[in-house]
């Protein structure tokens, strides 16, 4: 069966997909309708989250992912209004991940890109 998730970042090396914490967990909502999806990820946007992309997937791989990491996941039927919770994490795993490549870009200056180029090339 083909349910829809959100994802933030949808095709970069930093995507992620929205979960819900409740407590240490984490939770996958999987929705029935891609417009129920949407909904949800317009209530998001009024929180101040950035805009999400509602992606169709197969419920099965969402299972498997959320296995993997150790994830719940909770299927939304078509119709039920999910409302996002009042209160969300701070900084999301995606926006760290983020910073910290921002912050390792800014920390090698020009010179020392240079040096690993050269030493690069060198190997070639």
């Amino acid at each position: 069966m083909r349910v829809y998730v959100l994802l933030f970042n949808a095709g970069t090396e930093n995507e992620g997909i929205h979960t819900i914490q409740m407590g240490d967990r984490n939770k996958v909502l999987m929705f029935e309708d891609e417009d129920d999806a949407t909904r949800f990820g317009v209530l998001l946007e009024a929180q101040d989250f950035p805009t999400a992309k509602v992606e169709a997937l197969d419920e099965e791989e969402i299972k498997e992912f959320c296995q993997s990491v150790d994830y719940d996941w909770e299927l939304v039927a078509s119709g039920e209004l999910a409302i996002p919770p009042e209160h969300n994490v701070d900084e999301t795993d995606w926006q760290v991940e983020a910073e910290k490549q921002v912050e390792v870009e800014s920390n090698l200056g020009s010179p020392e890109l240079d040096d690993i180029r050269k030493r690069l090339e060198g190997l070639l």
